[in-house]
Formats: C-alpha cells, sequence, structure tokens
C-alpha cells in the first residue's frame, strides 16, 4: 500500500494569512518585530541614570519607570520604523545573514508595522506627560527630540542610518540623552557624573550597531545604506567597536580618579570576560558568523550595565 503523502508544513516564519490574503500578524511575529534582545539598550541607560541618582540620594522611583517605559517605546519604535524602511529601501533582502525582519520575509504586512511603530512613539509621548510635570520644558525637547530622531532613523527625507550618522544617533540618544534625562527627571539637576556614566552606556550601544553593520555591509552597498563602516570600510568598523568597548571599560577608572564614584565603580569590570569572545569574532569574522558577536556584545552590555549601575549606587 502507498503511504499517503506528507500534509505541507509551515515554516516557522511562514506568514499566516488572513481571509483577503492578507498577512495576519501573531504574537510571536510582533516580539519577532520588537526585538527583545536589543532592549537592552533602553533598559542600561535608565538603570545607570537611576543607580547614581539612588547613589546620590536623588532618586525617586516614579520618574525613573515612567523614564523607562518611554525609552522602551522610542526603541520599539525605533525598530518598526527600522524594519519598514529597510525593507522598502532594498535593505532587507532575501541575502540578509541576520535574524528574520518581519516586514521583509511577510509576517506583518508594510502599513501594518509602520502603524505600530507611529503607535509606539505615539504612547512614548503620552508616558512622557508625567516626566513633563516633573521635569518642565526641557522634557518636552528631549522626548520629541528622541521621536522624532527615532523616525528618521531609517525614515524620512534625510535618514540617519543611509548617511553615516546611525553610530551619532545611538551614541547621542541612547547614551548622553539617555542617562542624563533619567537621572534629570528624579533630581532635577545633572551632575559632572552622570554625564561621565553616559559614555560607557552610549559606547556599548554603539558597539551592537557596530556588529549589525559589519555584518550587513556587504547588502549594504547594494543597498545605498551609506553606513560608516560602508564609508570607511570594515577594517574601521572593526577598531571602531575595539574603541567603544576600550572607553567603556576606562570610564570606571576616570569616575574614580575624578573622586565622582567610589572604589565599587570597579564592579563593571567583572564583565570584562563576556567582551572577549564577541572581540575576536568581530576581529576575524565577517557575513553570518556576526550575529554570534551580536549577542555577546548584548549581554556585555546588559551585565556591564548592571553593574555600573550597582556600583554607582554603592557609594
Amino acid at each position: 500500500m502507498k503511504p499517503d503523502a506528507a500534509a505541507p508544513s509551515l515554516s516557522p516564519t511562514a506568514p499566516v494569512l488572513g481571509s483577503e490574503g492578507r498577512p495576519r500578524p501573531t504574537l510571536k511575529a510582533w516580539v519577532m518585530a520588537v526585538r527583545p534582545k536589543t532592549l537592552t539598550a533602553s533598559l542600561m541607560p535608565v538603570s545607570v541614570g537611576t543607580g547614581l541618582a539612588f547613589g546620590e540620594q536623588v532618586g525617586r522611583w516614579l520618574p525613573a519607570i515612567a523614564a523607562l517605559v518611554g525609552a522602551l517605546l522610542i526603541q520599539i519604535g525605533t525598530n518598526l520604523t527600522n524594519d519598514y524602511y529597510d525593507f522598502k529601501k532594498g535593505a532587507d533582502t532575501a541575502e540578509r545573514l541576520g535574524p528574520v525582519r518581519v516586514t521583509q520575509s511577510g509576517l506583518i504586512s508594510p502599513g501594518t508595522v509602520l502603524a505600530g511603530a507611529m503607535a509606539c512613539f505615539g504612547l512614548a509621548i503620552l508616558s512622557g506627560i508625567y516626566l513633563v510635570w516633573v521635569g518642565g520644558w526641557p522634557i518636552v525637547a528631549i522626548g520629541l527630540t528622541s521621536v522624532l530622531c527615532g523616525y528618521a532613523y531609517t525614515g524620512g527625507p534625510v535618514p540617519l542610518a543611509y548617511h553615516g550618522l546611525g553610530d551619532v544617533f545611538v551614541f547621542v540618544f541612547f547614551g548622553l540623552v539617555a542617562v542624563t534625562g533619567t537621572y534629570y527627571v528624579q533630581a532635577l539637576t545633572v551632575s559632572p557624573a552622570a554625564w561621565w556614566a553616559a559614555i560607557p552606556v552610549g559606547a556599548l550601544g554603539t558597539a551592537l550597531l557596530v556588529v549589525n553593520n559589519l555584518r550587513d555591509a556587504h547588502t549594504d552597498v547594494k543597498a545605498n545604506k551609506r553606513t560608516l563602516i560602508v564609508r570607511l570600510g570594515t577594517r574601521a568598523g572593526k577598531v571602531e567597536y575595539l574603541v567603544l568597548l576600550a572607553a567603556s571599560f576606562a570610564t570606571p577608572f576616570i569616575l574614580f580618579g575624578l573622586g565622582l564614584a567610589s572604589a565599587w565603580v570597579f564592579l563593571a569590570l567583572l564583565s570584562a570576560p563576556l567582551g572577549v569572545g564577541p572581540l575576536k569574532l568581530v576581529l576575524r569574522a565577517e557575513g553570518a558568523a556576526l550575529n554570534a558577536a551580536l549577542g555577546g556584545t548584548a549581554r556585555l552590555q546588559l551585565v556591564f550595565g548592571l553593574l555600573f549601575a550597582l556600583g554607582l549606587y554603592l557609594r
């Protein structure tokens, strides 16, 4: 007797179609779109700013939580915008070496992804109302600029990531602005220590972007996505990654040397072994092999950030 043919099975990334033949977003697809592993870039600056604020006895939990919610929403909105525009501009294609992107793979329709991004930016603005009440007009400027630049990262007439400005955006907004902004909404001022503490936060966030851009350099050239690595070459990208890691681990020494933190700040150095593997990959590997370096850099960012925040708190 001839066996029945096996029923076709859906791949893990096959889109679920609705009654009209359009992709019907699933919870799993939305989780993929959010990119949970990248959200350490929002958690880290709020943790560091809050750890320092409480260490200097000016910390306040409600503003800290509101700052975290706003930062997460802005980052998710930025991720969704990036997913949409990289597909529209041809940067995300079947040649993609990184994790699946929901727009390019057809898991979620482009219009739905963009609507999700706008919803996140809108909710970020709403969540900022409390922070404006606490911190005044400076928070309006910080919040609106962050939202606009989050959209302009890959959207708008002059997308930052397509003109080699992505690294600057990440360092400034996920480092300097996020840390000092978190500190400000609690203390209503910004101490010198907050500016220094923002440097490794921005540096490690930028290091994540560098790994991503090194991996995608080949497809970015085809899409005319002129990242710094496309402009300056992969060798420059590897040097940039090394400098960013060095700056991150040098900052605790600067803070201690200036008398802005106690010896507890050196707790952050315990994360150093986590940087060895990603650094070796960045210096030696290319293409899809750098996905492991991306995950390793995210782990380094998370552990460094939490230890750094704890060290700033313990004075």
